[in-house]
């Protein structure tokens, strides 16, 4: 019986790899990354700047504004990130999200409290971390040894419909806005809104110019196809999407349309590919809409948020994203090379703002794996530190340099 019972076994599982190869063409070919000596001193030679990093917004949800709950000196398997593993991923520069919910009746005080976090969260780890506010500053900061920490604030609804308070956040240090979150402003339309204006008003193009004179990147992550195309037309500094990948691969709202990433090399501007599920598989970009729907319904429903919470967390559980693998995020970075070119991609993962990863990608240890798999499709030296974080900091430079020769 037992030899039998083994054959059938061995047929099964054979029929079942089958179905899955059939169900995910190409698997068969793409099995795990194994990393070399060779992509390990790439990488370590790179200058790595991630675009978008949610690590802030986890100490607010936890109510922890001092750092109590997680310490990040120490192991937080709960969190994408702590600081032996942004060493072990070799992350040069990062962009730290001050990020507050698009319907806070106090955005501004929140953003300011975000923003006081990243601050004090520096200061609290002075051996790993120091502020940056110039690409001069991220060079120096990285060949120190540390972390060049930047500050980037998600969501126009954080400046309260005012310049005023966009310049204070300016300086407070914060060098990029993205201009919607997940809700439609008075100025511009949101990627996962109704759309109400067809892209920017006046002001909206008025904010656009002021961070222009600023020196502060236009961040068009979040927002509709048709914001993308109005910004990109209205811009006189490269911009970026400091969170986005390719809609033509995984053909969600929040992803960037193929002539958008041409509009975006016109401008020289970078596409920074996000590693979220929901937005490098296809299916993944399918289920989505699907479930930002039932959140927005749920949010009504259960205006308590431990109901809320408690609802939400059974309905994910029984509508699982899949979850894609690290050839689905160099897929993205690949098509954007192809598309827009070479000197217009880069790296943000929105680690600690999503609760889904590729297969190996799955915290700010794993970078080294993009390196390695660029290296084994053919990419050379110079192009993968341009995607690892050259190409973001062209782009801060040349921002800078539109704002020095303002007029």
């Amino acid at each position: 019986m037992k030899p039998t019972f083994m054959l059938a076994a061995t047929l099964w599982l054979a029929f079942f790899e089958a179905e899955l190869v059939h169900a995910q063409p190409g698997l068969a070919k793409r099995g795990p990354v194994k990393l070399t000596a060779a992509a390990l001193k790439i990488h370590r030679e790179a200058l790595l700047i991630d675009g978008h990093n949610d690590l802030p917004y986890q100490y607010r949800s936890h109510n922890d504004f001092s750092f109590r709950s997680f310490d990040i000196a120490r192991p937080q398997p709960k969190l994408h990130t702590d600081i032996a593993r942004l060493r072990k991923g070799g992350v040069g520069a990062q962009f730290w999200s001050a990020y507050v919910d698009a319907k806070s009746k106090a955005p501004v005080k929140e953003t300011l409290e975000q923003i006081d976090i990243i601050h004090r969260l520096v200061k609290a780890y002075p051996d790993t971390f120091a502020m940056a506010y110039t690409a001069d500053d991220i060079v120096r900061i990285r060949k120190a040894g540390k972390i060049a920490s930047l500050i980037g604030v998600e969501g126009g609804h954080s400046i309260d419909n005012s310049l005023g308070v966009l310049r204070t956040l300016h300086a407070l240090g914060a060098r990029y806005l993205t201009l919607t979150h997940t809700d439609n402003l008075a100025w511009a339309d949101s990627a996962t809104d109704e759309p109400r204006h067809k892209g920017l008003t006046a002001f909206g193009e008025s904010v656009v110019a002021e961070m222009n004179r600023l020196g502060m990147l236009v961040d068009i992550s979040h927002v509709s196809a048709d914001t993308m195309r109005h910004v990109l037309k209205a811009a006189r500094a490269p911009v970026i999407a400091s969170h986005s990948s390719a809609f033509a691969l995984a053909p969600h709202p929040r992803n960037v349309p193929d002539d958008v990433l041409k509009l975006v090399a016109k401008n020289g501007g970078v596409v920074m590919v996000n590693f979220y599920s929901g937005f490098i598989t296809k299916e993944g970009a399918r289920l989505l809409p699907e479930m930002f729907k039932t959140y927005r319904e749920y949010k009504t429903r259960f205006p308590k948020e431990r109901e809320f919470k408690e609802a939400w967390a059974i309905w994910k559980r029984d509508h699982p994203l899949p979850t894609g693998t690290i050839h689905d995020v160099v897929d993205h970075i690949e098509h954007i090379i192809k598309v827009a070119g070479i000197d217009h991609v880069g790296i943000g993962s929105d680690y600690d703002g999503i609760n889904t990863c590729p297969r190996q990608l799955e915290d700010v240890s794993c970078y080294p794996y993009i390196t390695q798999e660029l290296l084994n499709r053919g990419h050379s030296r110079e192009t993968i530190h341009k995607v690892l974080g050259g190409n973001t900091l062209r782009v801060m430079r040349a921002a800078e340099r539109v704002a020095k020769e303002w007029k």
